[in-house]
Order: structure tokens, then C-alpha cells, then sequence
């Protein structure tokens, strides 16, 4: 079969030989393959991430004298399964699947390490456990965005956003513009997108992003109603409410427990989502925000960074970091884009063949350009 291997960040078509199924895993014809920013990233910085993830007790990360085959979203076809494999699905049934793959006792993330190779190819193998039929008739360009949509739906929720809540997102790449989807699909009400690029700002919008800032003309922290922006309004806002409370003749601090149980007595404070993953960005977002903002990492920052801890302690910022999402996440947001609650379409702006990956990753290193690529394995398309 063929596939697009990466080593030493040179990108080629090979012929390899068709992977064979074990117990519990399917052969999966492959329809749909997303690039992801995390595959544009690992070509060229994989040693990097692979030291850090080497020291979190995972040490078979690709690196980059290895010859890998990327892609983990994707969308396939079922040709087969392994020996003993009880309840696979037919053959020829569609199936999106989470990107796990099981090699004797271990576990390995398909599409970043050379002992789960990815979707950049004609077959992969899956998990049954892991795979999941696409339903409704979802078309595999839109079902191949079940893996970053779900990225979008974990960060939302462990941003525990409201709907009346204000939330921010910074970046307006493929996650970014997945996490403003999500924000929507999830009743938010107050989005607000941030992007330097004019193309990725026209993106949020067709995402549903109800507010579009430029960063060299707007700040998108001044939108939200009710924030507190600076220390000196922190010490008025404990202070005027004391004198409020006293005013009603009653013993003050009955009445601010009472608040705090009904989660009426913390300051309103927005929820945002960093989705660039460079260098500075924290930093300067917890120096931009209100202060008590929740901030949510989602972008991925292959590099060392640096913050400065008295600024989020004087502000006091709620830093949060995701990775993923979980299989009933994954399985959850398959079902939202099957019956048609999420508006993930706008995000795919290409589609290249096996032979096109490479001007693929070209391509999407303009802004401007592409948010989302998809690898159709059959097409012989060489530019997006």
C-alpha cells in the first residue's frame, strides 16, 4: 500500500506492506485523513516533544530519524479485523476511531510513534474498542473532524463555561476555530475571537464567533460586561460591597455566605482559551486579562516558555492545560456533527492526495490560505 512517511522532516510517498490486524483490531480502508497542526509541528520539532514526553513515562514518541507515518483524524472503511475479534463491525462500514493502538502490553498514539503508524496512508489499523460507525449518513470529509472537534469539547468543558458566561478564544487556527464551534454547539452565548490574520477572523464568524477582534486595532478583553481590570478596582469592589452589606443594617458576612452558596459573590470573569501554542502567549494573556480569569491552554507549545507566576497571583488567574479528550467525548462529539449540532464545515478549506502532502503542509503555513486540509488517499491532487 501506500503512504506519506516523515524522517528527518523530508515528506515522501512509499509502498509499504499492508499491516495485518491483531486480536481486537480492525483493518480500516482509509476515506479522510486530517492534517493536523500537531503533524506540522512534529516534522520539524518532534525531538523536542518526544524529551518532554520521554520524561512524563512515555518513551516510544517518534523522533526524527524515524521514519513515521502520520494522521490521526481520520475517517475509514472497514476491510477487516484481527483473529478472535468478537462484534467488529462489517465489513465496509464507515468508522471514525480514537487514535490508540494496543502492541502487546503497551499502548501507543497512532500517527506519532513508528509502532502505531497513522492515516497518512491507503489502510491502518484501529482498536475495536476504540472504532466507532459513523452514523446518519455523515459524509467522511465532515466525520474525519470528529478528533479535533473532540479536542474543542474537552477544552470547553474543563473550562466549565456557562452560557451566560464571556468566552474568549485567542487564535483562530483548526483548534481555535473547533473550540468556538463547540462554544456555540454548548449554548454560549458571548463568543469572542481573536486572530491577527483577516482569513482566520472570516473563519470564527462562519463558526458562529459573535465578536471578531483584530489584535493590532481591539483588544478582545474589552467586550465583556462587568470585569474587573485592575487591582485598584478589586480593592474598591471588596470594599464598596462591605459598605453596601453595612448599610442594610445586618451582620455583613451572614449575607456574603449566603452569596458565595448561591455562587453569587465571586467578581464575573471570562473564560479564555489560548489556542496558539507559541512561545509568550500565556504570559501575555494573564498580563492582557481581567483579573480572575480562567485560562484554558489548549495550543500546543513545543518549546520552553516563560511566565511570570506574581502576575497570575496578583490577578489571580486560573491557568488550566488539556490534552485530548476522552472516549466518551470523542463518541459524543461524532453524534453532535451526525445530527447536524455543530457547524464544522467551514474549517476544511483543502484537499490533496497522498502525492499532495507535502505542498499541503506549504500551504498551511499561511494564515491566509488554509485552516483545515483533508488527504483523500485515492486522489492523485498534488496542491490544495
Amino acid at each position: 500500500m501506500r503512504a506519506v512517511t516523515c524522517t528527518n522532516a523530508k515528506l515522501e510517498v512509499v509502498d509499504q506492506p499492508t499491516p495485518t490486524p491483531a486480536k481486537g483490531q480492525l483493518l480500516v480502508e482509509v476515506l479522510r485523513c486530517g492534517i493536523c497542526g500537531s503533524d506540522l509541528h512534529a516534522r520539524k520539532h518532534c525531538d523536542e516533544l518526544a524529551d518532554v514526553m520521554a520524561e512524563s513515562g512515555y518513551d516510544a514518541f517518534m523522533r526524527s530519524g524515524q521514519q513515521v507515518v502520520f494522521g490521526h483524524e481520520f475517517c475509514g472503511e472497514v476491510v477487516d479485523h484481527g483473529p478472535r475479534t468478537r462484534k467488529t463491525p462489517r465489513p465496509g462500514t464507515p468508522v471514525v476511531a480514537l487514535p490508540l493502538l494496543r502492541r502487546g502490553d503497551e499502548v501507543h498514539g497512532i500517527g506519532l510513534s513508528t509502532l502505531a503508524p497513522g492515516a497518512y496512508a491507503e489502510q491502518l489499523l484501529v482498536e475495536q474498542a476504540l472504532a466507532f460507525p459513523v452514523p446518519n449518513g455523515l459524509a467522511p470529509e465532515i466525520a474525519a473532524l470528529t478528533e479535533p472537534m473532540a479536542v474543542g469539547w474537552h477544552a470547553v468543558r474543563r473550562g466549565e463555561v456557562g452560557k451566560g458566561d464571556v468566552a474568549i478564544v485567542i487564535g483562530c487556527g483548526p483548534i481555535g476555530l473547533a473550540v468556538i464551534c463547540m462554544l456555540k454547539t454548548h449554548g454560549v452565548r458571548m463568543v469572542i475571537a481573536s486572530d491577527f490574520s483577516a482569513g482566520r477572523r472570516a473563519l470564527a464568524t462562519a463558526c458562529g464567533a459573535d465578536v471578531v477582534v483584530d489584535p493590532t486595532r481591539d483588544s478582545p478583553y474589552e467586550h465583556g460586561k462587568g470585569h474587573v481590570h485592575s487591582i485598584i478596582d478589586a480593592f474598591d469592589l471588596a470594599l464598596g460591597t462591605v459598605e453596601k452589606l453595612h448599610r442594610l443594617r445586618l451582620p455583613w458576612w451572614h449575607v456574603w455566605r449566603a452569596a458565595e452558596a448561591v455562587g453569587a459573590a465571586a467578581p464575573k470573569h471570562p473564560i479564555i482559551f489560548e489556542c496558539v501554542g507559541v512561545p509568550g502567549v500565556i504570559d501575555t494573556i494573564m498580563a492582557s486579562a481581567p483579573l480572575f480569569s480562567r485560562v484554558v491552554v489548549v495550543g500546543v507549545c513545543m518549546g520552553a516558555d516563560h511566565i511570570r507566576p506574581a502576575m497570575a497571583i496578583n490577578k489571580e488567574i486560573d491557568l488550566r492545560f488539556v490534552l485530548g479528550y476522552t472516549p466518551i467525548e470523542f463518541r459524543d462529539t461524532l453524534h453532535m456533527l451526525a445530527d447536524g449540532k455543530i457547524n464544522a464545515t467551514p474549517l476544511i478549506t483543502g484537499r490533496v492526495g497522498l502525492p499532495g502532502v507535502e505542498a499541503a503542509f506549504e500551504a498551511l503555513g499561511d494564515p491566509e490560505a488554509h485552516a483545515k486540509i483533508l488527504i483523500d488517499p485515492k486522489s492523485e491532487v498534488k496542491a490544495p
